[in-house]
């Protein structure tokens, strides 16, 4: 006799998600997790409490920059970092005793520790071995390492040491212009950080329609974010008063140097899979690191599974999340919902939030869609001009025959949130035409997506 019906190996977004919907599905189920705390890197030391610096460093910007231009007076105002650190932590704690409440109310055991395969049917804990008819690999993902750069968590730091630094440093260098190190580089630069963000592409988010992302750019630099495009970072020395980049211009095939007194190391991150002995289980790894999987994120063993970023895809938690249900419905024996990758959004929290799903103008025309698009800038939205946060805009993106919505890239105030509205449409094959006809509240934000919609077809309201 197993010891459980399923067990599931890693307490992150997906693997507790997971959890939860098989344990309501009437499964007897275990997680593994070997932190002491629940939630992963998401919870613990990434998504959360990211926002809750981003959040507390915009309240100090837009106090310092617009406050007094809608009639509020403030003066004398200061960082207090250890207060800040503080509430952040307390966000932290928040969420993951909420995780231990919830494992408690649906009848999760939490099996604290390592774990590690010893044949496809047994797992060990320690000293202690466990057995399921099924398992779920949810173990996330961690910092990628960059040759000649070492990180020590203090001076050259993953985001994991980035949000929790001793006292705000005077100057930083971000290694990676992707969405960790525009995130975390727009923190300290709010806080008056002197910031140098080198990138080795071409260009920041190549992803990105040219409209989009110039405009982002523009408004990064705006507030202080400065640059290096074209930088691959070669090595780093540290000393006692600085840190210097060593990095090769490749635009003009030059060496140079940059000095600063702390750096991030933000180059994307890898599958966490080592020590799990998957051999012993009979999988192996694809030579990307990852997992191969099915489309319902079976492996190559058939009753062992895998979610999250440790298998092809995005490394998103409401990614991990969905294929966290799908996998217990489909082991619960219920009907799983199909995940609709095309209609799963990015987004990047800086301000103003950068949004994303599905396909951008350029993506779509290199797949050989013939395209319409729909834009309306925020800056004809009342709502955001009342607000005092016009940036941007919202663009849809359609098949020019059918005008069926293929994506949409949304730069502006609550982007994050407005790009759903996009998402459930794509999910229910809605039209551009459909979406314009759906009542808006005014005034809201969102009339500036309903306005793109109208855009589409030239018949936008409130702009030519």
């Amino acid at each position: 006799m197993t010891d459980y019906d399923m067990i599931v190996i890693g307490a992150g977004p997906g693997g507790y998600a997971c959890a939860i919907k098989a344990a309501q599905l009437g499964l007897k189920t275990a997680i593994i997790e070997g932190r002491d705390r629940l939630g992963g890197t998401c919870l613990n030391v990434g998504c959360i409490p990211s926002k809750a610096l981003l959040h507390a460093t915009h309240m100090y910007a837009e106090m310092n920059k617009n406050f007094a231009s809608i009639g509020i007076d403030v003066r004398d105002s200061a960082i207090n970092w250890p207060a800040m650190q503080a509430h952040k932590n307390s966000v932290i704690d928040q969420n993951t005793k909420g995780l231990e409440y919830l494992f408690k109310a649906n009848g999760v055991t939490w099996i604290k520790g390592w774990a590690e395969f010893i044949s496809p049917n047994a797992i060990r804990v320690s000293e202690t071995v466990y057995s399921a008819n099924n398992y779920v690999i949810a173990t996330g993902s961690q910092p990628q390492v960059l040759s000649g750069v070492l990180i020590d968590e203090t001076r050259i730091v993953s985001s994991t040491g980035a949000l929790d630094f001793d006292q705000i440093p005077k100057s930083l260098i971000v290694i990676g212009a992707g969405v960790i190190g525009l995130e975390l580089g727009s923190v300290y630069a709010r806080l008056g950080c002197d910031v140098t963000v080198l990138e080795y592409a071409d260009e920041i988010l190549p992803e990105l329609d040219q409209d989009l992302r110039k405009a982002y750019v523009k408004l990064l630099k705006k507030q202080g974010l400065k640059f290096i495009l074209s930088a691959a970072v070669k090595q780093s020395q540290v000393d006692v008063d600085r840190i210097t980049v060593t990095y090769n211009d490749r635009s003009k095939n030059e060496i140079s140097k940059i000095h600063s007194e702390k750096v991030l190391v933000a180059t994307g991150r890898r599958a966490n899979t080592r020590g799990l002995e998957l051999e012993k289980a009979g999988i192996s790894l694809a030579t990307s690191g990852i997992i191969p999987v099915d489309a319902q994120c079976r492996t190559a063993v058939s009753h062992i599974y895998a979610i999250g970023d440790v298998i092809a895809g995005p490394m998103l938690a409401h990614k991990a999340e969905d294929e966290a249900i799908m996998v217990a419905e489909q082991i619960a024996g219920s009907e799983p919902h199909l995940i609709n990758y095309h209609s799963i959004p990015s987004v990047i929290y800086t301000h103003p939030e950068l949004a994303t799903v599905g396909y951008g103008e350029a993506r779509a025309k290199l797949a050989g869609v013939a395209t319409k698009c729909g834009v309306f800038p925020f800056a004809a939205n009342g709502r955001a001009k009342a607000a005092n946060c016009a940036d941007g805009f919202v663009k849809i993106i359609t098949e020019s025959e059918t005008g069926k919505i293929l994506g949409a890239q949304i730069l502006g105030p609550s982007a994050g949130d407005l790009i759903h509205e996009i998402c459930v449409a794509m999910d229910l094959n809605a039209s551009a035409t459909d979406l314009a006809a759906v009542s808006h509240a005014h005034p809201t934000y969102s009339e500036a997506v309903r306005e793109a919609a109208m855009s589409c077809d030239g018949k936008a309201i409130h702009f030519i």
